[in-house]
């Protein structure tokens, strides 16, 4: 079976509505019917995608709309350790509030954390 263009053209428009934090549109997508979790071709999804460009506001929406926020791509890494990674606080916090288990994927946030030597975030990871 062939792939639909336009289909994966709005599965892309989505993917870019995470990445520029687009909060509402993508609700109403996702309200729609759109799957919260929603992935690519490289499992990321659109929260790990939001979480990864900064957009804390939108990895809340997604998370409340029932985005899984463990949710690991087909590399092992979750939306917690990319914003470890990226030093982004309030997706930290959205993303532990959400349900996020600092010690999951490969690395794991926490193991991320102390490559990085980011106590705060050791702190509330219970480290």
């Amino acid at each position: 079976m062939q792939p639909d263009p336009e289909l994966e053209e709005f599965a892309t428009r989505l993917f870019d509505l995470a990445r520029a934090g687009e909060t509402d549109r993508l609700r109403a997508y996702i309200e729609a019917g759109v799957p919260a979790n929603l992935g690519n071709d490289k499992g990321d999804t659109l929260l790990m995608l939001a979480a990864y460009h900064g957009h804390a506001e939108t990895v809340r929406m997604l998370a409340e709309l029932g985005a899984d926020a463990g949710r690991a791509n087909d590399r092992g890494q979750t939306p917690l350790s990319g914003a470890v990674f990226k030093k982004e606080p309030e997706v930290v916090r959205a993303l532990l509030e959400a349900g996020a288990d600092p010690d999951e994927g490969s690395p794991s946030a926490t193991d991320t954390a102390r490559m990085f030597g980011q106590d705060e975030y050791l702190k509330w990871f219970g480290h």
